[in-house]
């Protein structure tokens, strides 16, 4: 017990000025190392953060649909060198934006199909937005498919996505976006179910994940915890987050990159069968090998060039998560192969099966203060280790 009082000393100072609250949780082979909660879920109201307080899960929802979509595809539903048009027949021309010297934009066809593995690796060529042509194109076609349809689902914008010309040529580059849309979509049209009903089924059922999901069940709307814009001493609650809207019980978006909400318990309990070689209550809920798999480095020289930035020093990416890999720029105290991601809010996972051992943090505000955040969480709960 003598190494947590770091972690909360860590955790109750950071709340003074930071996060209005946080929680966290440390766990290894099954066996709790740590657990607590800090500050408020509602400043105003002074609602105080516990285990059952609910969180914006954003980018960690990521994690858990590329481990569903691996679960079928250790069933053989999918090879990952398999072009994605062979699930998604709108894909089989995919067209690259590639600039010119004098700035035009010049359409020519992929030297080669997308393949599936290259939607799990973030190499498939549509980012989450900005300037350029692309996503110029991808606001336009979700506008048009709003207007249309309204409300829309995860397969109409799939669809609609296909006529929106990539960034670069599949597996050349690196670049964070919609990949894991596609992977959620592969749920969708290899078993046949909703990504939310074979989530249910096969992971939160399970594993006993009473308070994750994408849309409100229950109490889950009251207990979700108020986010918060954080600027020097003043903290500002966001009371309405555009992202809310597609928890709501009629919404009918299921997204692979992000949507899902949960909390700290629930989230440990996936992590750790994650980090326990895929069993869970002696259920073999994914193949060790196929977690393996996941956290094996997919990126080449030029796309962990483009990938690195200070928070992810020492990281690569595997198949939908980023993964230690041998670097001496390493910043952690973590087993190569240790993997994980974060969310936009604030949310952190790291897992590591060379330990058995898993972290969960979450809280919900913006800036997210990540890298000082989570490095210095990480570094505490693996000082855990004996």
């Amino acid at each position: 017990m003598t190494k947590n009082r770091y972690m909360d000393a860590f955790l109750e100072k950071l709340v003074e000025s930071g996060p209005a609250g946080c929680g966290c949780a440390v766990a290894r082979d099954g066996e709790i190392l740590y657990e607590n909660y800090f500050g408020y879920a509602d400043l105003e109201s002074g609602k105080r953060i516990t285990a059952d307080s609910v969180y914006r899960q954003y980018s960690m929802t990521k994690v858990i649909v590329c481990t569903a979509a691996m679960m079928l595809y250790e069933r053989g539903r999918f090879l990952l060198n398999d072009p994605i048009y062979e699930y998604f027949p709108e894909w089989r021309h995919t067209m690259v934006a590639e600039q010119q010297e004098d700035g035009t934009i010049l359409l020519r066809e992929a030297r080669r199909p997308i393949e599936v593995r290259d939607c799990f690796s973030m190499a498939m060529g549509i980012g989450y937005g900005g300037p350029e042509y692309t996503h110029q194109q991808m606001e336009k076609s979700r506008a048009n498919l709003a207007a249309s349809v309204g409300d829309y689902t995860l397969l109409d914008d799939i669809r609609a996505m296909a006529s929106v010309p990539v960034l670069f040529d599949p597996g050349e580059r690196w670049l964070y976006g919609f990949g894991h849309e596609l992977v959620a979509g592969m749920i969708e049209v290899t078993s046949g179910k909703k990504v939310s009903e074979f989530l249910q089924e096969e992971l939160f059922d399970p594993l006993g994940m009473k308070s994750t999901g994408y849309h409100y069940f229950g109490d889950i709307r009251e207990r979700l915890v108020t986010a918060y814009q954080i600027d020097g001493p003043e903290r500002t609650p966001i009371r309405q987050v555009a992202a809310d809207s597609r928890f709501e019980e009629t919404a009918r978006y299921e997204g692979g990159g992000a949507g899902l909400f949960s909390t700290v318990p629930d989230y440990l309990r996936f992590s750790q069968m994650l980090a326990c070689g895929g069993v869970w209550d002696g259920e073999q809920i994914i193949g060790r090998k196929t977690i393996d798999l996941m956290r094996t480095n997919q990126l080449s020289d030029q796309q962990l060039r483009d990938f690195q930035n200070p928070y992810l020093e020492g990281y690569g990416y595997g198949l939908g998560v980023r993964t230690r890999i041998e670097d001496r720029r390493a910043t952690g105290n973590t087993s190569v192969g240790e993997f994980g991601w974060t969310g936009y809010m604030g949310t952190y996972v790291a897992i590591d099966p060379s330990e058995r051992l898993s972290v969960v943090y979450m809280h919900n505000s913006v800036p997210n203060r990540e890298q000082y955040i989570h490095h210095r969480v990480r570094d505490i709960a693996f000082g855990m280790v004996k």
